[in-house]
């Protein structure tokens, strides 16, 4: 910057710090300690993508975190059913492209986009293990859904993001494909799940459309028992009610 090469004074725009790592004993790692735990084992026993998705999966990036060697089988398993998802019988039958799977897949590229975007790697990694699942279930798994799963796993485990990559019959690296884009329309729920609330106290859910309206959501909540009777008998004072998100029921 001083000699006019750069036009900024910063080489980042924005500074993050990373949570400590605590060992197995919930202490600060430490060779002093004896609870270091080496990577290089980790990489011979589990693999170095499961080792790299352990270390984003085990909660938000600035928290101090515990680390436990055990819960990595869980990770192991995740790529494991990634494998054989990706590996297995695929389609590309449009009648297998259903609405289910098409706004799920969609709904996985926003989250996961998103998500990168914010540094929250653990639920980008917890939204991808539900998309596997639901591939895993399916009769006929869509093609275009595995091309998309693989394009959004390749950054948090780039080993077998790259050799999925090549059994689906692409040629080049997976690192200079474009990232997948969502349709907006089809990430948009068509039902939701809301709090509801008397005298600002959580009492119950309910699942009503998106854009139900106050009467609609009114009766929803007051079928559910956990919230009529903390209502009943009394003055409705005030309803509270934003679409999509809470239903407050405001008595005396």
């Amino acid at each position: 910057f001083d000699i006019g090469a750069v036009k900024d004074a910063e080489p980042f725009e924005k500074l993050v710090h990373q949570g400590i790592i605590l060992g197995e004993d919930g202490q600060k790692m430490a060779k002093s300690r004896g609870n270091v735990v080496n990577p290089d084992d980790v990489v011979k026993s589990h693999g170095a993508d499961a080792l790299r998705l352990y270390e984003m999966f085990m909660g938000p990036l600035e928290q101090m975190k515990p680390w436990q060697t055990k819960d990595i089988e869980g990770v192991r398993r995740f790529l494991d059913r990634t494998w054989r998802v990706a590996t297995g019988p695929t389609t590309t039958d449009a009648a297998a492209w259903d609405a289910p799977t098409r706004k799920l897949v969609h709904k996985t590229i926003e989250k996961v986009t998103r998500d990168i975007e914010a540094l929250r790697f653990n639920t980008s990694i917890s939204f991808m293990m539900t998309l596997v699942n639901h591939l895993n279930g399916l009769k006929a798994v869509p093609r275009d859904a595995v091309r998309t799963l693989t394009l959004l796993l390749s950054p948090f485990a780039p080993h077998i993001g790259e050799e999925l990559w090549q059994r689906l019959g692409n040629t080049g690296s997976i690192a200079y494909v474009p990232w997948p884009e969502f349709d907006p329309a089809l990430v948009k729920d068509d039902v939701v799940e809301i709090g509801v609330q008397v005298n600002g106290k959580t009492r119950g859910t309910i699942s009503i459309a998106v854009d139900a309206d106050e009467a609609t959501a009114r009766q929803t909540a007051l079928a559910e028992e956990r919230v009529r009777i903390h209502v009943e008998g009394k003055t409705t004072r005030k309803v509270v009610y934003v679409k999509g998100k809470i239903l407050n029921f405001i008595v005396g």
